[in-house]
């Protein structure tokens, strides 16, 4: 399909597609609108940023003014499911763009805000309801909503769901929904666990994936910085006064330490603000719309919250916190190089730790990103104790264990000797010289583990014991 025309959609529809200049389906709209407008089940699987509303939009409402009824009190025809209130509201913002012309009704449920307008709007029934699972689910308990009459159910950014934590949540509102509905799912990627949620979900659904999951955009400049934990917030800064930005967003994984991050900016001069669960939604609405504006270029997000983070024209992703799953760093940097332009994504990778995250993103893309070591000489030189060659997040007890034949050295006996000759408690000083010195903890360690199985060697260093006084 080259064109919108071609899908064949309400008139309505489409003179409300002209007006928001929509000439071209991007590639997820041109292989999911004909398999929705057919009412097939969909699994959709495309990056941030290629249109996935209104491949999902545009066919429920143009089926939805094809049999065009009056919603029952205190229910919604199509019920559309997503992880933040931002995302909510910008959903909903497309439905009603899209069906301008045909006096749609619709309503936004989502918390952070008053629960008494949401139901006031609600209580005559809504054609459209965009919610978040928690407050959709207090709208259910109380009453005040019914979830008989859905006819399109949509589940979007099924992948932040699970993270998130809204897996039972869904399951609770799927099993309140009728069986006899139209079902679409998308997701910026596809973990099993959304995989087998999509099997339980679905019928016989047609798949529709316009790149694959590990992939990243191709005009997305990559690079990684190794660098001192204590030196991020001073390289950051630096970062930001010496790259060409037109608009920066910067990944944290706390929401502590995203207000951090701001505050430390703010000292070297440069204003940013920070969006995250903890903020009001008015907070967050201002915020956006200053970074939209270009009124503030550095917006310092969660994963969470800025899945609702919809703007052209962001230059620059930074990840100050490497993310711990491979396919969030996807997610992230894709927030740049939209609608055909070029992006720059920069790591700031510290510790043994992020360097086991960097190499699952590496194995997951299939890339080697070009790094750049900025940590002090005292550093480099503790990094390669601090990751082996093996996997990450196991380096210390690999090379303990394959030093068992040492404790027969004659020279590493007595060491062990003095020290536990002057503490009756053993066994905690054995553990207090593990973390003060690897070396010798590993060493005391190995003896010690020899000692237990081989039981005939305890008499032996018995009678040495005894026989040191004299």
């Amino acid at each position: 399909m080259t064109s919108f025309q071609e899908f064949g959609l309400a008139d309505p529809i489409s003179r409300a597609l002209v007006e928001e200049n929509y000439l071209t389906p991007t590639p997820i709209q041109a292989q999911t609108i004909p398999l929705a407008l057919n009412g097939r089940d969909i699994v959709g699987i495309a990056q941030t940023g290629t249109g996935k509303t209104a491949a999902f939009a545009l066919p429920i409402l143009h089926r939805l003014l094809g049999n065009r009824v009056r919603p029952q009190p205190k229910s919604c025809r199509v019920l559309v499911l997503s992880p933040t209130r931002e995302l909510s509201g910008q959903i909903l913002d497309s439905f009603n763009a899209y069906g301008r012309h045909v006096r749609l009704s619709s309503a936004l449920a989502i918390g952070g805000v008053p629960m008494g307008r949401q139901v006031r709007a609600i209580m005559p029934g809504v054609e459209v309801l965009v919610a978040t699972p928690g407050r959709l689910l207090d709208l259910v308990q109380g009453n005040a909503l019914k979830l008989n009459q859905v006819e399109f159910f949509v589940l979007d950014e099924a992948d932040r769901m699970l993270d998130m934590g809204f897996i039972n949540d869904i399951r609770k509102v799927v099993a309140k929904l009728p069986k006899l509905r139209q079902t679409l799912l998308f997701s910026a990627t596809m973990p099993k666990d959304i995989a087998d949620l999509a099997e339980q979900m679905l019928r016989d659904p047609a798949r529709v994936a316009v790149t694959p999951v590990s992939s990243t955009a191709e005009r997305i400049t990559q690079r990684v910085i190794q660098v001192d934990h204590a030196a991020k917030p001073t390289l950051l800064a630096q970062l930001l006064k010496q790259e060409k930005i037109d608009r920066a967003l910067v990944f944290t994984r706390t929401k502590h330490g995203a207000d951090k991050v701001v505050k430390n900016l703010a000292k070297a001069g440069i204003a940013a603000n920070a969006i995250h669960g903890n903020k009001s939604q008015n907070h967050r609405e201002r915020v956006l719309a200053a970074f939209r504006s270009g009124e503030i270029r550095t917006l310092v997000a969660t994963d969470i919250a800025a899945r609702g983070i919809d703007v052209d024209g962001i230059s620059h992703v930074v990840n100050f916190d490497l993310p711990n799953v491979p396919e969030t760093y996807v997610h992230r940097i894709g927030r740049t190089a939209r609608a055909g332009a070029e992006g720059v994504a920069i790591s700031l990778v510290a510790g043994g730790e992020e360097m086991g995250y960097l190499r699952d993103i590496e194995r997951l893309i299939r890339v080697a990103l070009p790094r750049e070591d900025r940590r002090t000489p005292g550093q480099r030189e503790a990094a390669p104790a601090a990751a082996t060659p093996h996997r990450p997040g196991r380096p210390a007890p690999r090379p303990h264990a394959a030093r068992p034949h040492e404790s027969n050295s004659p020279a590493k006996g007595p060491r062990r000797h003095r020290r536990s000759g002057g503490n009756n408690g053993a066994p905690p000083s054995h553990r207090q010289e593990q973390h003060r010195a690897p070396h010798g903890g590993g060493r005391a360690e190995g003896l010690q583990g020899v000692a237990f199985l081989h039981r005939e060697s305890r008499p032996h260093r018995q009678r040495n014991r005894n026989q040191q006084p004299s």
